[in-house]
């Protein structure tokens, strides 16, 4: 009788330290039963940044099903995970385990830089291969298995003051959000990189502020306004301008300005010009981008049609097109991969010159610090009045 109970406690210790490796090993394990290729991303599918994150949810689905629907990778197909986070970054561990645990082995991380820089540290610990379409936090991929499709904001500080350095102004206006990451980190680059004899009449908010009219009192006289923020505040303060700063004036904006047609009602009697750094136009008329924006639309209609989209149907058909190339080297990359070796095939490509053309450029290339190479273009939302 002692025999057999000491037999039961040993096989019950062993149940619990299974149990336990298992757990602590955490999503590896599950993938042992996956029939299709996991990948997971979380944004915010509500709240008001949701516009982006349906735009990805959307856009990263409308790939997986065409990827899908064309014998996916060697027969295999996709599963696309969405978790919403509402663009708060306390909401990123939970959703991260849920994707984790349900078999997620490769990720297109977050849709925005404050949910994303937490997504980054809990990624790197397990080794999970990242291609974000828009976090564009410089410190998003600061660990190896995180890349961007998206511009780095710095990249877009200095993109945006080249271009402000070929107007021939000699002073312009500046907007921007102090207590935000992605406005302030876009903001720093481009003073770093503005010709120093272009002064700057600079004006900040904090928080879910919404009157402007001291910040709008102070750029009155200035012709041309460099606004790095998203495109919800800047509505407000281009309605509350309106009288007041010039009709001929400029509204520069960054990708946050991505929003502004589809989602602000008032945006046609805006009198002066709204513009934006971009790679990606939502009027194309031919070419990759055409072909997207006809197929979104007729799926989703144009209210979230957006770059963060764009930017998310090429992270998928990126990641498919890097595996299918490390498959054709000859790696064996079969359904119930982990995702920690799926990522270090990845990282192989993506630093070895993989190169893709898809609806926001052509022959994209990263490099080793996970940034993104390719052409950024000035766009306008809308002509002056």
């Amino acid at each position: 009788m002692k025999t057999i109970t000491r037999k039961i406690l040993a096989v019950a210790l062993a149940l619990v330290m299974v149990m336990s490796f298992a757990a602590c090993s955490g999503g590896a394990n599950y993938t042992e039963e996956n029939t299709e290729y996991i990948i997971g991303v979380s944004g915010p599918l509500t709240g008001a940044a949701a516009v982006y994150g349906v735009a990805v949810q959307n856009s990263a689905q409308m790939a997986v099903d065409e990827i899908n629907a064309n014998g996916g990778l060697n027969g295999v197909t996709f599963k696309f995970i969405a978790t919403d986070d509402t663009n708060d970054a306390t909401k990123v561990t939970a959703n991260y385990a849920s994707m984790y645990e349900g078999g997620m082995q490769v990720s297109l991380g977050c849709v925005t830089t404050a949910p994303g820089l937490e997504f980054k540290q809990l990624s790197v610990e397990d080794n999970i291969f990242f291609l974000t379409p828009s976090a564009s936090g410089d410190k998003i991929p600061e660990f190896e298995n995180g890349y961007q499709m998206c511009f780095a904001d710095g990249n877009q500080g200095k993109v945006a003051a080249d271009y402000v350095n070929s107007l021939g102004l000699s002073e312009i206006g500046i907007f921007y959000k102090s207590d935000d990451a992605y406005s302030n980190g876009i903001f720093e680059q481009f003073k770093e990189n503005l010709d120093p004899s272009i002064a700057t009449v600079e004006t900040v908010f904090t928080g879910e502020a919404s009157d402007f009219s001291s910040q709008i009192s102070s750029l009155k006289d200035c012709s041309f306004i460099f606004m790095p923020i998203y495109y919800q505040p800047a509505s407000i303060f281009m309605t509350q301008a309106k009288g007041i700063i010039a009709d001929d004036a400029v509204y520069y904006g960054c990708d946050g300005f991505d929003g502004l047609a589809g989602q602000f009602e008032d945006f046609s009697v805006i009198p002066q010009e709204v513009s934006m750094l971009s790679h990606f136009d939502s009027n194309a008329t031919e070419g990759m981008a055409a072909e997207y924006i006809a197929k979104y639309t007729e799926k989703f209609g144009t209210d979230t049609l957006n770059q963060f989209g764009a930017s998310a149907y090429d992270c998928v058909y990126a990641i498919y097109y890097a595996m299918e190339e490390a498959i054709a080297e000859g790696e064996t990359i079969d359904v119930t991969i982990s995702a920690s070796d799926l990522c270090d095939i990845l990282k192989a490509q993506f630093n070895s010159g993989f190169s893709y053309s898809g609806v926001t450029g052509e022959n994209i290339t990263w490099d080793e610090n996970g940034y993104v190479a390719k052409i950024a273009v000035k766009y306008t939302l809308k002509e002056a009045n």
